[in-house]
């Protein structure tokens, strides 16, 4: 195996690593909260939790499933966020869920080509691999401010990292 190919083997493994953190955040988040919980919006501005997940179902589909997966794009973006209610807290994280592993399957199987060639994406122009990272920070940024939405609403530490000692120093290599 070359160094190119062991580049993106390298980041495609720490890709679908960090899409498992944030899903594996998200749903540890949202077993605090009940159906309509997930639906508040503390004031105009801001969106619901499940708005939120209906928004990063839409963006990893546009942005890795439609473009380096080179399908059709069907994303409506505006029903993302004009949403008020319809579908439960489970419906959401099934959706979500399946949208991740099918992102996580194109990411898997692109080749290198995929992850080099440019492409258009809701008016801008990235490579594969620029469509990935946009698409995993993307997913990061959404997840913390869940995370948040729900440690406000129930003044609870979500525990992510229970039984690890995050203190620990890095060793020298």
């Amino acid at each position: 195996m070359d160094k190119e190919e062991q580049l993106i083997e390298e980041l495609v493994k720490n890709t679908l690593y960090r899409m498992d953190e944030s899903t594996r955040m998200i749903n540890r988040s949202l077993d605090e909260l009940t159906d309509e919980e997930i639906w508040q919006k503390p004031n105009a501005s801001l969106a619901s939790i499940a708005n939120l997940i209906l928004h990063l179902s839409g963006n990893i589909s546009q942005y890795i499933i439609s473009s380096l997966g080179e399908t059709e794009d069907k994303r409506n973006r505006d029903g993302e966020f004009i949403a008020i209610s319809g579908l439960t807290k489970i419906e959401l994280l099934q959706t979500l869920n399946a949208t991740v592993n099918t992102a996580k399957r194109v990411i898997f199987d692109a080749t290198i080509d995929q992850f080099l060639k440019m492409r258009q994406v809701q008016g801008f122009s990235f490579s594969g691999v620029g469509v990935v990272l946009h698409a995993v920070e993307h997913y990061s940024y959404h997840t913390g401010q869940i995370a948040f939405w729900v440690k406000q609403l129930k003044n609870k530490d979500l525990g992510f990292y229970e039984g690890m000692d995050l203190n620990t120093k890095n060793n020298k290599a």
